[in-house]
């Protein structure tokens, strides 16, 4: 059987388990054990049907396509067009065979119908390997989609598309389509790209510190019943009342610590590690109740108020390391993940807390065991979490690390180097052991983060006037030194104080601070030591030598900061709350 093609592509084989017998074939002929091969069946993407012409030596009839005079010369007129023209589909009859054959009539018409339906899977293996520059991808958020050409249709189909059955059902096909499942519900769409490079860290700490939280909270809610009469198989009356009396005091202690939320966006790594600690604190007191049964509504209340105010801390923290996450502004993704992520951490945590209650039953001592096994995991993921934040905004410390290293080498440090440094309490420095150990920064000179932690105690921001000027001379020269700037800036009694204008802004809360690094490195390597303000104003005195210097320098330090990852456009600190108006002070020392 011959076949041809009126074009010139890649060439298809296609295996039949028969063999034809031609009427001059012998009798004894046995067909060969092998598949006989049709001829090459070449395709290309074209409008027209697949061109395949056959000889009419078969004894039965085929369904062919007309060409004119046909494919193979044997038909040089054109009489035997079929009834849709020379390029329609028509029977070659053998006119010689007076007999039908229904059964290989109906198998060619079975392989006519299935060949096109498998050109295009068929057509995509073979050129799979050699057309590899034709593949384009489909990107769906995490989920990549290889698309290969299908020249029967002229346009690409999904690879994945002519994976067989027996691969989809493997093992490792249905785990990664668990594993995208679980991205897509999990993590933000774009992971990792719409996230910074610290999220998943942070994440996979979070979500076992979260574990670890629902198991004592179930062991705490355990005792808690137990010392209302649960246990014992009847509820106090006064059982309903004293809980409600409890957290009404947890709830009054969550809206008098909301006036400190500006502490938290200074230092929240700091302020959320205490917040764990003051919920391990409460989930404690709630331990112990069942001892102390008489105590139940003044233990109680105590709990409820630090579990509330902890509740408070969490929040707000949450909502800054939110928003250094989201390195595509997808604020509002970047939490709803995060809350998904802390539903399934509680949902394994109540689970495991409720086995591990089961088996503690009515002990105390058990209970308390198991309480501080989980707490210590607890409070360890939460360091750990912390310590893989890097914040990219600008606390009074991070500044002073940043500024210090820049006036030592240049340039300004990496965000990761300096967010390794920090401690999570500068304020209380023996809180700070807890990191101690951690692998010091090697970029980061010594004489930078003695600076930070110096100015960081000496500094004060919203002084106030009264305070530091004694005399005219004194204020004049402030004013007319500071005309300019939304601060004044001076040195009394080791503190630089940093009086702030109606006008400040947060960027002139960091250009001040600034000057207060310069003006440090002045006394630690060329030994200019404060001298009074009057006289440190004149040309030539410190102030005003540092003043033209932060005039000329501050664009470029905030240029190198915006280039290594900093947000340069302010300091976030909680200033004092002392404002002056430098136009009434002219005014009342004018006269």
């Amino acid at each position: 059987m011959a076949c041809a093609c009126g074009c010139c592509c890649r060439p298809l084989f296609l295996s039949l388990p028969f063999a034809f017998l031609s009427p001059s074939t012998p009798s004894s002929y046995a067909p060969p054990t092998t598949p006989f091969l049709f001829s090459h069946l070449a395709i290309r993407a074209s409008s027209k049907p697949v061109i395949a012409a056959t000889t009419n030596s078969l004894p039965f009839p085929l369904l062919s396509h007309g060409h004119g005079g046909g494919c193979d010369g044997n038909n040089n007129n054109n009489n035997n067009d079929g009834p849709f023209g020379s390029d329609s589909w028509r029977w070659n009859d053998d006119s010689s065979s007076s007999h039908s054959h229904p059964f290989l009539l109906f198998l060619s018409s079975f392989v006519a119908c299935f060949c096109p339906s498998q050109l295009s899977s068929a057509l995509a293996r073979t050129n799979e390997d050699s057309q590899e520059n034709d593949v384009v991808w489909e990107v769906k958020g995490s989920k990549w989609t290889k698309f290969i050409p299908d020249f029967t249709e002229d346009a690409f189909v999904a690879s994945n598309g002519i994976v067989n059955l027996t691969k989809s059902l493997s093992l490792s096909t249905v785990w990664r389509q668990c594993g995208d499942i679980v991205m897509r519900l999990l993590l933000p769409e774009g992971f990792p790209d719409s996230v910074t490079s610290d999220y998943l860290d942070y994440s996979l700490w979070r979500g076992v510190q979260g574990v670890a939280s629902q198991i004592s909270g179930v062991l705490a809610t355990q005792a808690l019943l137990y010392a209302v009469g649960l246990g014992k198989g009847a509820i106090p009356t006064a059982a309903a009342i004293n809980w409600v009396l409890k957290d009404g005091i947890g709830y009054l202690s969550k809206i008098m610590l909301s006036k400190y939320g500006r502490h938290f966006d200074v230092n929240p790594k700091g302020w959320r590690l205490f917040a764990d600690l003051l919920e391990n604190a409460a989930f404690g007191l709630e331990m112990v109740t069942p001892a102390f049964p008489h105590l139940f509504v003044p233990i109680g209340a105590a709990a409820g108020a630090g579990r509330s105010a902890a509740a408070l801390i969490q929040a707000a923290t949450r909502s800054c390391f939110y928003a250094g996450f989201a390195a595509q502004r997808n604020f509002a993704e970047v939490i709803a993940k995060g809350e998904a992520q802390g539903m399934v951490s509680k949902s394994i945590g109540i689970v495991l807390g409720i086995a591990v209650a089961n088996c503690i039953g009515s002990s105390t001592s058990l209970a308390l065991a198991s309480f501080g096994v989980v707490t210590w995991v607890h409070m360890y993921c939460n360091l750990k979490s912390y310590q893989s934040i890097q914040l990219r905004t600008l606390n009074p410390y991070r500044a002073s690390l940043v500024f210090s290293e820049y006036l030592l080498s240049g340039q300004a440090p990496s965000i990761k180097e300096v967010n390794d440094e920090e401690p999570l309490f500068p304020a209380v420095p023996f809180l700070n052991l807890l990191s101690a150990n951690r692998g010091r920064s090697v970029v980061l000179s010594s004489e930078a983060k003695q600076a930070a932690a110096d100015i960081e105690c000496r500094l004060q921001l919203g002084s106030k006037l009264s305070d530091i000027v004694n005399n005219k001379e004194d204020a004049l020269a402030l004013f007319s030194l500071y005309k300019d700037e939304g601060y004044i800036l001076t040195e009394q009694e080791g503190k630089f104080c940093v009086v702030l204008k109606e006008s400040s802004s947060p960027q002139d809360m960091l250009k001040s601070l600034f000057q207060v690094n310069y003006l440090y490195w002045l006394e630690r390597n060329a030994g200019i030591a404060a001298s009074g303000a009057s006289t440190d104003c004149r040309p030539g005195g410190r102030l005003q030598i540092s003043v033209e210097y932060v005039q000329r320098e501050f664009n470029h330090v905030k240029i190198d900061g915006e280039s290594a990852g900093w947000v340069m456009d302010g300091l976030i600190a909680r200033p004092l709350p002392n404002r002056i108006c430098p136009g009434h002070m002219d005014a009342s020392t004018a006269s």
